[in-house]
């Protein structure tokens, strides 16, 4: 992500005021109710390599119970479940969780819990793993780890994941987020925000000895899927929003000036954090 996005918040911690307070965080619970649509057809999801992984050093036995908290419409969740785990999938968004129960309600060993990660309601020590894919930075740093290491079995592992375009591995995607830091709606105050986590995750593990796992990912946009994964992300100025016509002209451009057999390809690197929580 751009190094605008980080100066916003250079030298702060989660102690000050890159912390959500609570009206921020009942704001954001509702962020994504009107890109749902959006969301389910036009997010990336994640690849297999983190599953794989996540067995390689042991937290996902095959046996794991899963807490996937703040699991939207259930894009990790659904990787989960075909990897043969049982899913406890925690998400306050009502509109979301809808969602994820048309697609998952039928699965045997899925279940949806409507609650926020500061108070999942799950029983003590009732899960494996708790991971949460592109959610932590939503949450309150230090109510939501107790509540993690009190659903947790011991040793209380947690898994953050997140798809981070890779801005610097094409022209395309570095003026797409140029575009973004022009138009997105409070998108570097939320990228610092997340730049902030991911340098500091000592509020959500309890200490600083957390392992990064890094593997690629991609997804391929025709025009009207580069639109909808704009629209998807908290900010993406919608139809209504004065800046919604004219990120439509610009991203209408770099669509035309970069697409090749009729799409773009937009790259990421998918990172996962983890950890014991103490």
């Amino acid at each position: 992500y751009s190094s605008a996005a980080s100066d916003v918040y250079k030298r702060q911690s989660w102690s000050d005021s890159a912390k959500p307070g609570p009206a921020e965080r009942m704001k954001n619970a509702e962020r994504f109710s009107n890109r749902v649509d959006d969301y389910v057809q036009h997010r990336p999801g994640y690849p297999a390599a983190v599953i794989e992984h996540l067995r390689d050093v042991d937290y996902l036995p095959h046996s794991a119970v899963v807490a996937d908290i703040g699991a939207g419409t259930g894009i990790f969740t659904a990787l989960l479940l075909d990897a043969g785990h049982q899913v406890i999938a925690v998400e306050p968004n009502d509109a979301m969780a809808t969602a994820m129960l048309e697609q998952l309600g039928e699965h045997e060993r899925f279940r949806c819990v409507h609650a926020p990660a500061e108070a999942t309601t799950l029983p003590d020590s009732s899960v494996d793993l708790v991971t949460a894919a592109q959610a932590l930075h939503w949450f309150d740093p230090e109510p939501t780890r107790a509540e993690f290491k009190r659903i947790t079995r011991a040793p209380h592992r947690l898994a953050a994941i997140w798809n981070r375009r890779d801005v610097d591995s094409s022209e395309f995607l570095t003026e797409y987020e140029a575009l973004l830091m022009r138009y997105g709606v409070g998108y570097a105050e939320t990228m610092a925000r997340r730049e902030t986590l991911e340098a500091f995750m000592n509020p959500f593990f309890g200490h600083d000895d957390v392992q990064i796992f890094t593997t690629p990912n991609a997804q391929y946009h025709a025009f009207d899927g580069l639109v909808g994964r704009l629209l998807s992300s908290s900010y993406g100025p919608k139809p209504g929003h004065p800046d919604h016509e004219p990120v439509m002209r610009r991203l209408r451009e770099l669509y035309d000036a970069h697409s090749g057999d009729g799409q773009v390809e937009m790259r990421y690197q998918t990172r996962v954090y983890y950890g014991e929580i103490r």
